[in-house]
C-alpha cells in the first residue's frame, strides 16, 4: 500500500492531503503528464491516472497518456477536450510557482504544516505528525 495512503488511514480525522503539481523542467513530458492527470480528475480518476504516470515515469509520451486514459476507461473525447482547458495549465503553473517559493527542489516533496518532511518513511511521517498534533494540543 502506498505510504501516503497508509498515513491517511492511520490519521483519518487529523491529516488532510493537499496535492500540488511540480512538473520538473528537465522532464520533457512532465507538464503534459500533469495536464493529463488533472484532466482525468473531471472524470474522478486523478489519483488512478497519477499513480500510473509515476509507475511509468521513464516511459511517458503522448501515446502513453492516451494508453493510461484508455486503461482507466475515460471518455477519451471529453478527456482530450479537458486537456485544452487553460485553467488546468494555469493551476499547474501556480502550483509550480508556490513550490519554488516553498523550497521544493524535486518530486515527490512532502510538507507537514508548512515544514518539509525529510524522513519520508512511515516512522518519519508519524514523528512529524505526532509532534505537530502535540504542539497544536498544547496551544489549545
Amino acid at each position: 500500500m502506498p505510504l501516503l495512503k497508509q498515513v491517511l488511514e492511520q490519521y483519518p480525522k487529523t491529516v488532510k492531503l493537499a496535492f500540488k503539481n511540480f512538473p520538473l523542467r528537465n522532464h520533457q513530458f512532465a507538464f503534459m503528464a500533469a495536464v493529463a492527470a488533472m484532466a482525468a480528475e473531471s472524470q474522478g480518476k486523478f489519483w488512478e491516472f497519477h499513480d500510473l504516470l509515476f509507475k511509468d515515469f521513464d516511459k511517458l509520451n503522448d501515446r502513453k497518456f492516451t494508453e493510461i486514459a484508455g486503461a482507466l476507461n475515460l471518455d477519451q473525447s471529453a478527456w482530450q477536450e479537458k486537456m485544452k482547458d487553460p485553467r488546468i495549465s494555469d493551476l499547474i503553473r501556480q502550483d509550480f510557482t508556490e513550490g519554488v517559493k516553498s523550497g521544493v527542489r524535486g518530486t515527490p516533496s512532502v510538507f507537514i504544516n508548512g515544514r518539509l518532511l525529510k524522513n519520508r518513511s512511515m516512522a518519519g511521517f508519524r514523528a512529524m505528525i505526532d509532534k505537530e498534533l502535540n504542539s497544536k494540543n498544547r496551544k489549545e
